[in-house]
């Protein structure tokens, strides 16, 4: 997953939205959860409250009496967390006190909020703790057990722990079904934007095929909403090829029409004798040069922007060493070529031949005994899965200082008239490769002399 692709941004943002959505949905379930159940917990101690207050009843010294005793069992087990007490308003502890057995001696203080905070029906609810540490919810009601006695306060606590033990559950529950559930989600959301950008893919695949030459149009199915970009994209490329074939035709033209008007100024130059004749002469070269020059620009770039061109570079390599082996045998000048033979340049025989040629051209004429070629391959850019190769061209001769590296690929520029040239080589190799947006790169070599590192579009 590519950190700028459009799979990446649609899988990072619907995780986004449903890890919100899943966090939000687990807190608002647990609050819920725990909110129902404190409304039962207090629900069973108003109850636990109201049989209280019907089993309590006043003797006739005015102290609370339990006619029967409560249902619940916990009442009776000592600190079980589970208390009741009657105690009169604003009286300490004393004989008037009734307490339920889990109490034992001790006594609960329901704190400020018993007086204070209190429902329509004058029950007030409260947390405490017991000697044991352990958390109480307790309810505590004000009531008068017969007229003219003093008033009472009915007070029962139950053991939070409990409840809270049973949220804990609950919530660790929710949690893994919630954290399944979203993995789930996740990778249905994978699946999804995967599926629904295969046809993007294909389409990426089809244009790689149309740039390695093995198809001239998109085909295929194609969804609704990518056809009108599939028909744009073939109207271009015909478009494309129609232009190329003009400026061809239009270069074809250009030099036929060009070659017989020169030939004859060069004819009449060479039949008359004078200085008129050798200028015009002159001139007539330099022209016939020119214009080669230019024409085969023009032929370079119309090739270098056509689509489906694809040279495998182990055969040119090879061809170019034997023969520049050859032209100096008599220096003794080796050329050896590493390449692999899957390696494939996506541009034109002839510009591939001209570049390599011009730059194991000049290395031979510099080097003292050997020079060395090397291809391989890159990775692929991000950028519609474009490959680009690197080629480089290594001399043991004298080499080239830093500062004039760039001198020397300029057009026409000769650092040593010694040597036999026309001092267009690097500058032909620089042009041509930036028709294919590739580049050309002079360095020093690790045998002394000079590197040329040619970076040039790879074929798949």
């Amino acid at each position: 997953m590519q950190p700028k692709s459009l799979s990446t941004r649609l899988i990072l943002s619907s995780a986004a939205v449903a890890v919100i959505l899943l966090v939000a949905a687990a807190l608002l379930l647990a609050a819920l959860f725990q909110r129902a159940l404190e409304s039962n917990f207090d629900a069973r101690l108003r109850a636990v409250l109201d049989s209280l207050l019907a089993n309590v009843e006043v003797d006739s010294s005015g102290t609370p009496v339990l006619g029967r005793q409560l249902a619940d069992p916990r009442f009776t087990l000592p600190l079980s967390g589970w208390y009741w007490q009657v105690k009169p308003v604003g009286g300490g502890l004393g004989a008037d006190d009734l307490a339920s057995e889990s109490l034992l001696e001790k006594r609960l203080e329901g704190g400020s909020l018993v007086l204070s905070a209190r429902d329509k029906d004058g029950i007030a609810t409260f947390y405490a703790a017991d000697s044991n540490g352990a958390q109480l919810r307790g309810m505590e009601q004000v009531f008068k057990l017969s007229e003219g006695r003093a008033e009472f306060s009915f007070l029962v606590a139950g053991n939070f722990d409990e409840l809270k033990g049973e949220i804990g559950a609950f919530r660790r529950v929710l949690y893994l079904i919630l954290g399944l559930l979203g993995a789930a989600l996740l990778a249905a959301n994978f699946l999804q934007v995967r599926y629904g950008l295969r046809p993007l893919q294909r389409l990426q695949v089809n244009l790689t095929t149309i740039r390695e030459g093995k198809s001239d149009k998109l085909e295929g199915d194609f969804p609704d909403e990518l056809l009108p970009v599939v028909e744009e994209l073939n109207l271009l490329i015909q478009s494309n090829a129609a232009i190329i074939e003009r400026a061809r035709t239009q270069v074809g033209n250009l030099a036929h029409a060009l070659k017989t008007p020169l030939s004859v100024l060069t004819n009449e130059a060479v039949a008359q004798q004078g200085p008129l004749s050798d200028k015009v002469l002159e001139q007539t070269h330099v022209m016939r040069d020119q214009v080669s020059l230019y024409l085969d620009r023009a032929r370079r770039a119309a090739r270098a922007q056509s689509l489906g061109a694809v040279t495998e570079m182990q055969p040119v390599l090879d061809g170019l060493a034997r023969t520049l082996q050859r032209i100096h045998r008599d220096r003794g000048i080796e050329v050896t070529v590493q390449c692999d033979h899957h390696l494939k340049f996506r541009g034109e025989k002839q510009d591939f031949e001209e570049m390599v040629g011009n730059l194991l051209d000049n290395a031979s004429k510099w080097a003292k005994r050997r020079v060395d070629v090397n291809a391989e391959v890159g990775k692929a850019t991000a950028i519609q899965g474009r490959i680009w190769l690197t080629l480089t061209v290594d001399d043991d001769g004298p080499g080239l200082p830093a500062d004039k590296r760039a001198e020397a690929m300029k057009r026409g520029r000769r650092l040593d008239e010694s040597k036999p040239g026309s001092g267009l080589g690097l500058s032909i190799v620089t042009e041509t490769a930036a028709m294919y947006n590739g580049s050309l790169t002079l360095d020093h070599a690790p045998q002394g002399g000079l590197r040329a590192m040619l970076r040039l579009p790879a074929a798949a």
